[in-house]
């Protein structure tokens, strides 16, 4: 119930929120959504992260028929042709094509910079799939110089290059060098399309990772909160879009202590998933496995071991006992479990992904020596247990966790 009431807390204010420019973004505070939501999360009962993503971890750059969407990570780069379709519904779209030729398939072309800036982009996320990064970087900025002498300095497509630029030199950690680049995308589109166009939350969702990496909570939850009102209005409140871009403010809500909001906002982001049959999903459980941590955190062992039963049966289902993934949903309910004194099944599941871990990976590895650190930590708890019945129970566990614990030692 107080979930529900925090919720519906959260749900009141969204879109009264002033759409200036992020430079000027008051300081964090209490997140809210829109009114219209609140019906619908009257019938909530409960509802992800990472920036690795992710739900959609990818940062997409919308804008152009060689656009490119960028991951969390350096090695995830991929080419897609069609994310420009909502310029159709937009009636800023006809100006920004102006003398320029349409084609069957909806790209356009003006002259020799636009093919360039096409060509360029394209063989940049090609050298960067290979790791040739220093030429990468002088494609995606040649791209950039074709966007803006083919179509013009404040058309969409140079929007689009500066953005993938932009996420280039965040994935290299030159933050410096993507800050203006993601500030002047977002100007452009902000001009081109009106401040509450699907494109403009895509380019703050894209800035709020940004800022959500190097730590500045408070400009990635301005950023997360934008993206997350254009998408309610633009998507619909049900989108599974619109659900991953509240679980990444509900993460940077965490990280700033805000507990109780994330957890009403994770919830919310699970309902819309489960509502929309996405509920045995990789993105639905990567947002259980979040939540589960937060009822951790705020002591809500119950309900953190019942969602962590939830996540290893799903996992289970979709991917047998002979997977890391599944061995980590173990471990991290055997750890749960050991918290609450339920001493003997946490020690099944434990042996049980020791023997799995053991197969798929080597002797040594770093994941088998954490299962042993586990397995002493629960053979101490049982000494603890038995020396209020008897010592003499208390020695043979001893004798094992010391040998557990020097396992470990050994293997790291």
């Amino acid at each position: 119930m107080y979930s529900r009431r925090r919720l519906l807390s959260l749900l009141r204010h969204a879109l009264l929120a002033p759409a200036g420019r992020l430079a000027a973004a008051p300081p964090s505070r209490s997140f809210s959504l829109p009114r219209a939501a609140v019906g619908a999360a009257s019938t909530s009962g409960s509802s992800d992260g990472h920036f690795s993503c992710k739900g959609s971890t990818y940062a997409a750059i919308l804008i152009g028929q060689a656009a490119v969407v960028l991951g969390l990570s350096s090695n995830s780069v991929l080419a897609q042709d069609d994310l420009v379709a909502p310029a159709a519904t937009s009636e800023h779209a006809d100006v920004n094509v102006t003398g320029l030729r349409r084609i069957e398939d909806g790209s356009v072309i003006s002259n020799e910079h636009t093919i360039k800036w096409r060509m360029c982009t394209d063989k940049a996320r090609e050298f960067f799939m290979e790791g040739k990064l220093d030429e990468a970087e002088k494609l995606f900025k040649a791209a950039l110089q074709e966007a803006k002498e083919g179509f013009g300095l404040r058309d969409p497509h140079a929007a689009s290059a500066l953005n993938n630029l932009a996420e280039f030199y965040r994935l290299r950690k030159e933050y410096e060098k993507a800050e203006p680049l993601y500030l002047e995308a977002i100007e452009i589109l902000e001009q081109s399309f009106g401040p509450d166009d699907i494109r403009v939350g895509a380019a703050f969702r894209n800035l709020g990772q940004y800022y959500y990496i190097q730590r500045r909570f408070d400009q990635a939850q301005t950023c997360f909160e934008r993206a997350l009102k254009i998408e309610g209005r633009v998507m619909g409140l049900g989108n599974p879009d619109y659900a991953n871009t509240m679980y990444l403010l509900a993460k940077v809500l965490s990280q700033q202590g805000k507990g109780k909001d994330a957890e009403a906002l994770i919830r919310e982001s699970i309902r819309i998933l489960e509502e929309a049959g996405l509920g045995e999903s990789p993105a639905c459980i990567q947002r259980m496995k979040f939540l589960s941590l937060e009822l951790v955190k705020s002591k809500q062992l119950a309900e953190a071991e019942n969602l962590q039963r939830k996540i290893l049966h799903n996992l289970e289902l979709s991917k047998g006992w002979n997977s890391l993934d599944t061995t980590a949903a173990a471990e991290t309910l055997s750890v749960t479990l050991q918290n609450i004194g339920n001493l003997k099944e946490s020690e099944e599941l434990l042996e049980r992904c020791l023997t799995v871990r053991r197969k798929i990976l080597s002797e040594d590895h770093f994941e088998v020596a954490g299962i042993l650190v586990h397995l002493a930590r629960l053979t101490l708890l049982k000494i603890t247990s038995d020396i209020k019945v008897n010592n003499d129970l208390s020695t043979p566990h001893l004798v094992k966790a010391k040998q557990l614990v020097n396992d470990s030692i050994r293997y790291c």
